[in-house]
């Protein structure tokens, strides 16, 4: 729930919106006055209770700034303004009057009569003053869900930036593992290779560690350089099918949308396999959603843990940040056969990047 602040905080709501704020009701002074324009000197009177009105105003909006300023509550604020805004009505007939003694409208100055048909310019102001104040706790209401929503905000983005955060240190000990695997089997040139690949895959994951979204063309770059690690560990073992439907390569997606995903498909399915296996990886647009669908062969549950799959690290990581990013509009499955092979399907809000650069194209 909102709370806003109605004392003791200092007015966002610049001075000229709050005199502004008097106008309709002079209007409606003048309106009111319409009737009794054929009596003599009726509009001079309205005209100068009007001017006197527009002048009380702004020594008035001074106080009460200065009274939410200094956090004076409502049971004081309240009876100060009412005292506040008698007092100018009293001095606007004290000054009627003696203009008018002093044009000869009236025969002589009465005291009794400075405190009599106040109402009109006494209700004004007092009307302003509520005006005023609704203003104020309604710009003070709207800075505070300003204030809450960039809170939150940040407080996302940086849930967002853990969640990534997360995944490096677990991919990179895996990677090294295979390393490790590589050179105890004397497989130096492939242990040599993937070195290089971690080396552009960190380069890259680094340059956009501060990216909420990248086009697909970026993070289907960065999974060919994670591709090309475990292909340099698991050879012809390893095939890997992939579609990406038209226009597509421009739509908004997470970074590390893919490369956790497939880390996943290849170590929990491929990996285990004596023959190897395939990754199918089919990216399309159904009814303004972006759809991936990745999909493994796989060994039998009890063999492979198939009960532990859904629980991996890299798998939470990408269901935590879709629903952090797109809360309510995404939905990620997973489907494990007894045979051991998984499909992964996740639905995202389908949006292009403006600007339509080519795909990075990377030599071997």
């Amino acid at each position: 729930m909102t709370r806003v602040p109605l004392s003791g905080q200092p007015t966002g709501l610049p001075l000229r919106v709050s005199l502004l704020a008097s106008l309709p009701i002079a209007l409606c002074m003048g309106v009111m006055a319409l009737p009794e324009l054929d009596h003599p000197y009726a509009g001079t009177y309205r005209a100068f209770y009007a001017v006197c009105y527009l002048c009380w105003v702004i020594p008035l909006s001074l106080l009460q700034r200065g009274m939410w300023q200094r956090g004076i509550p409502a049971r004081l604020s309240i009876p100060l303004l009412l005292v506040a805004t008698y007092v100018p009505s009293v001095i606007n007939n004290a000054l009627a009057q003696a203009t008018a003694v002093h044009w000869h409208l009236l025969p002589g100055y009465e005291f009794r009569h400075i405190f009599a048909g106040l109402d009109g310019c006494w209700l004004a102001l007092i009307a302003y003053c509520a005006i005023h104040a609704l203003l104020h706790h309604y710009d003070a209401l709207q800075r505070s869900r300003r204030r809450e929503a960039e809170a939150t905000a940040l407080a996302r983005e940086a849930e967002l930036r853990a969640l990534q955060y997360q995944l490096h240190p677990h991919f990179l000990f895996n990677t090294l593992n295979s390393i490790s695997t590589l050179v105890t089997d004397g497989r130096g040139s492939d242990a040599t290779r993937m070195i290089a690949r971690l080396g552009d895959l960190l380069r890259a994951t680094l340059e956009r560690s501060d990216t909420r979204e990248v086009t697909l063309a970026d993070e289907l770059s960065l999974t060919e350089h994670y591709l090309d690690i475990e292909k340099a560990r698991l050879g012809q073992r390893l095939q890997v099918v992939m579609r990406v439907g038209p226009g597509l390569l421009q739509a908004q997606v997470p970074p590390l949308l893919l490369q956790p995903l497939v880390e996943n498909a290849i170590r929990h399915g491929i990996a285990p396999r004596t023959a190897g296996g395939t990754v199918r990886l089919r990216i399309d647009a159904e009814q303004e959603k972006l759809v991936v669908e990745l999909q493994n062969d796989g060994v039998p549950a009890p063999q492979n843990g198939g009960a532990q799959r859904s629980n991996a690290i890299g798998l939470n990581n990408v269901r935590q940040r879709l629903a952090t990013l797109y809360p309510e509009n995404y939905s990620l499955d997973v489907v494990v056969t007894p045979e051991g092979s998984c499909t992964v399907r996740i639905a995202l809000p389908l949006q292009r990047s403006a600007a339509l650069a080519l795909p990075k194209v990377r030599h071997a």
